[in-house]
């Protein structure tokens, strides 16, 4: 009896040993792993491109053509005919101011210089007649110098009324704010109705093309700086976009407040039009040289250590690389040691990725078969 409890037990054990015991992988012993698949947006060929070294530059855009517009008589406003940001043209009338007081002004120097033509004619006439009687002894000589004298006073009257008249047509002529040249209305200042006083701002006029960049680098890097040194910035309000330009003046004075140095950087406009007053920072190009760069999202950082993944001889490599300075324009890194002109490296190494793992590059037809599957499975 007892042996057969024991056999009985033993049977037991057994069949649970079987049941707890893992599934069989001698079918799976024998296949590899499968390598992984890459295409070839994948992948990054290592080239020599420009590092550039300089100082921050940081400032803002301003047009170097700007006209503040402030009225020179006094007036009530009539009419403003352009608004902010309307174009304009040479001579454009932009502002008119009330001209009754200046046209009555204008008319009373008009009738004076004619008054003033005819008394100088009136006295010249007499001169004449004074003359030839002072040849036949009819005058005396006082006579013929009250003549001369009335007609040198009627000359000077004259040219008064004509000076008069000039600046009455002057007057009359301010009354109508023009503008000095072609641009885009910045700021309009005043409303039909105002009173404008003699020096009261009417309108801020601009010319777009005139627009450089005024930037500010720290006085400890300003030596590194030369006239002529290219400059890459970027423009709050044009994410994702470079603009270039060149040094053109060095300011010989630094801030009071920052005592940073003022650096004004011609534009190539050609790029496209851009808004005055706007924030842009950027960086001096004062050394360039030939630089092996990658990407910041092609390294893995590890602590103090840096990493990317070499693809090469069909298997990924996790390499170790030293690097160096960065390029802000583009935010790529130099490479310094640990890989050379020409590999291969993952552009954006993700996911769990095995050192020494296999992959392969697919072929053009394989990419094109896998898309066709795609779009076969999702119905698009």
């Amino acid at each position: 009896m007892n042996t057969i409890k024991m056999t009985f037990i033993a049977l037991c054990i057994t069949s649970t040993l079987v049941a707890c015991s893992p599934p069989e992988v001698v079918a799976t012993q024998g296949e590899t792993a499968k390598p992984l698949q890459l295409v070839p947006q994948d992948l990054l060929t290592l080239t020599e491109s420009t590092l550039a070294r300089g100082p921050v530059i940081s400032g803002s855009l301003q047009p170097v053509v700007k006209a503040e517009l402030n009225a020179e008589v006094s007036g009530i406003v009539m009419q403003v005919l352009k608004d902010n940001g309307d174009l304009v043209q040479t001579g454009d009338v932009l502002v008119k101011l009330d001209q009754t007081t200046y046209r009555d002004k204008l008319l009373s120097a008009q009738e004076a210089e004619r008054s003033a033509v005819v008394s100088l004619e009136q006295a010249n006439r007499q001169l004449k007649r004074m003359q030839s009687l002072s040849k036949q002894s009819l005058v005396t000589q006082e006579g013929l110098e009250a003549a001369e004298n009335k007609a040198n006073q009627a000359q000077s009257d004259l040219a008064s009324a004509r000076a008069r008249l000039v600046e009455a047509r002057q007057q009359m002529e301010k009354t109508e704010v023009k503008a000095p040249f072609s641009g885009v209305v910045a700021t309009r200042k005043v409303s039909a109705g105002d009173t404008a006083q003699i020096g009261k701002g009417l309108m801020v006029l601009i010319d777009p093309a005139s627009i450089r960049f005024e930037g500010y680098v720290a006085a400890d890097r300003v030596g590194q700086v030369k006239v002529g040194n290219k400059v890459t910035f970027k423009v709050n309000g044009y994410s994702g976009q470079f603009f270039t330009g060149t040094v053109e003046r060095i300011n010989p004075v630094a801030n009071e407040s920052t005592r940073q140095v003022q650096l004004l950087v011609a534009m190539d406009l050609k790029q496209q039009s851009l808004v005055a007053g706007l924030y842009a920072e950027g960086h001096v190009e004062a050394q360039n040289s030939d630089a092996l760069m990658v990407p910041e999202s092609a390294l893995i950082r590890e602590g103090d250590k840096h990493f990317v993944w070499q693809f090469a001889n069909n298997e990924l490599k996790k390499t170790e690389v030293e690097v160096g300075d960065k390029d802000e324009r583009w935010g790529t890194q130099h490479i310094l040691s640990g890989v050379v002109s020409g590999a291969q490296i993952l552009r954006h190494p993700q996911g769990a990725l095995t050192n020494g793992g296999k992959a392969e590059l697919a072929t053009a037809t394989q990419v094109s078969s896998e898309q066709t599957s795609a779009k076969v499975s999702t119905g698009y």
